[in-house]
């Protein structure tokens, strides 16, 4: 199915998100959608899929002008999204949330059910709560909900984010046939550069909202870094750090963790002053029990936790906080941030401590963070209009400035690579201060590229690498698949 956008505009109050953008989409295709965060290529995007509305231009689709409001009539024309986070029920079984939307019969739902999931190797299981699904299996069932709903264009956001190597393979596969056999439009947005290399047949580039240019494949990092960000970036250099007679800033004695689904190995670990040490696994594999028990957000089925020498084992997470431990979660507007409020309201939460708020002077703190981690919005933005790397850097701004611990679930869940180096740059700043870090990603290359010490979790199993320059990314891989027996990592 062919698309045209001709002449896109929106707005955003004073922020002009796409601006006159027009571009054509041709079915059986691969289209790289590029940009740093907050270049409009979300925005643009939803626009498509009828997620968000625009000011002004048109939408043409096999040459025809459309017009739809709402992502239902847009899957009515043939165009589906693929959300970074689906948009399912948890509670529902696989087949109750395959069902909703449509007309199908249980049994006519079962069998195209089963009938999809062969063809591409899916591996879902009807009667399974949505919940205790993998992200990786939770995008393969909306991908067969909107197969089934007819869709001709697939748009994809960020779908490599928290999925394994093996559920990458059998998603890119699919994509190639559903471009290749039968002619979809395959729209992908993403921050991995290696993934539109791998898979794209053409890519468009997005910068600050205009579109600065569009490159048939293969291309080179080099060319797409240059075209999203206008120059190339300098080389990734691994910190170094002297911890010799630092103190022990993090201490955990023999603590295991448990959940509903998972019981973890008993853990003993000592993290030092000015130490960065990376958790990597599937999610659901333990990483995120550990992070949580480590701000007083899980309580250790057993074990002690000392923070800057001082036993917290049982604590509240706010008596963590007033111990100098900073937390930031995977989810900036579900956990991290307000949705709703402004960005001096933010600043006024965390620097106002009495009982009437000096708005002059919250604004004032407002502005310099703004300015300080060029975060693109005004004081009186709401948050939840900032791109995904604004939210991170205004999140950075409202954390303390040298705190004993800072314990990072994805930091750099979503962003471009500037945006990724830059969130670094603070991070190993403080860093160098004498903050330790525990952070865990989903990114490989993150992982060893900054980790001092890398923890591989698989289903509550723990491997430990005590010398991340000793690893590499395909040793990594195999830990994070559970062969830890085949390990070569000393």
């Amino acid at each position: 199915m062919d698309i045209e956008l001709r002449g896109i505009h929106k707005h955003f109050g004073p922020v002009h998100a796409n601006n006159d953008i027009s571009l054509t989409f041709q079915g059986g295709r691969i289209v790289g959608i590029l940009g740093e965060n907050g270049a409009g290529k979300s925005t643009l995007m939803k626009i498509l899929s009828g997620f968000q509305s625009f000011d002004s231009g048109d939408i043409r689709i096999g040459g025809q002008p459309v017009a739809y409001n709402g992502p239902l009539a847009a899957i009515r024309h043939g165009i589906g999204m693929l959300q970074q986070d689906p948009l399912d029920v948890p509670p529902f079984t696989v087949l109750e949330n395959f069902i909703y939307g449509s007309s199908l019969s249980r049994r006519e739902a079962l069998s195209r059910l089963a009938q999809i999931s062969a063809r591409f190797g899916f591996a879902l299981d009807p009667e399974t709560p949505t919940g205790q699904l993998t992200i990786g299996q939770r995008q393969q069932l909306e991908i067969v909900r909107l197969l089934t709903l007819g869709v001709k264009a697939l748009i994809l956001d960020e779908p490599t984010t928290g999925i394994s190597a093996a559920q990458k393979i059998i998603l890119f596969n699919a994509l190639r046939e559903l471009a290749a056999q039968d002619g979809l439009t395959v729209l992908l947005v993403s921050h991995k550069l290696e993934d539109v290399i791998a898979l794209c047949d053409e890519v468009a580039v997005l910068r600050a909202g205009r579109l600065v240019g569009a490159l048939p494949m293969p291309a080179t990092t080099t060319q797409l870094v240059t075209l999203m960000f206008g120059q190339e970036l300098a080389p990734q250099t691994r910190p170094e750090v002297d911890m010799r007679g630092a103190r022990d800033a993090l201490a955990l004695d023999n603590v295991q963790l448990r959940d509903k689904r998972l019981v973890t190995d008993s853990l003993s670990l000592r993290i030092k002053a000015g130490e960065i040490v990376g958790l990597a696994g599937l999610d659901g594999s333990g990483q995120e029990l550990l992070l949580r028990a480590c701000v007083g957000l899980v309580r250790p089925a057993h074990g002690r936790i000392h923070i800057n020498g001082q036993d917290m084992t049982g604590k509240a997470f706010g008596r963590y906080l007033r111990g100098d431990v900073a937390f930031s979660a995977a989810g900036r507007l579900e956990e991290g941030l307000v949705g709703g409020l402004t960005l001096t309201e933010h600043i006024a939460l965390v620097t106002e401590t009495g009982t009437l708020v000096d708005w002059k002077r919250a604004r004032a703190h407002t502005e310099a963070q703004i300015k300080q981690y060029n975060v693109r919005g005004r004081p009186e933005s709401p948050i939840e209009t900032l791109s995904g790397g604004n939210q991170q850097r205004m999140l950075m701004g409202l954390m303390p400035r040298q705190p004993v611990l800072m314990v990072l679930e994805q930091p750099t869940r979503g962003l471009d690579v500037d945006s990724s180096r830059w969130i670094w740059q603070q991070l190993l700043a403080r860093r160098d201060a004498g903050t330790a870090i525990l952070f865990s990603s989903p990114d490989l290359d993150e992982l060893v590229a900054y980790s001092n010490r890398i923890l591989v979790f698989y289903a509550g199993r723990v491997f430990q690498i005590p010398d991340a320059r000793r690893t590499t990314i395909d040793e990594l891989g195999r830990l994070i698949g559970g062969h830890f027996e085949e390990a070569a990592v000393p």
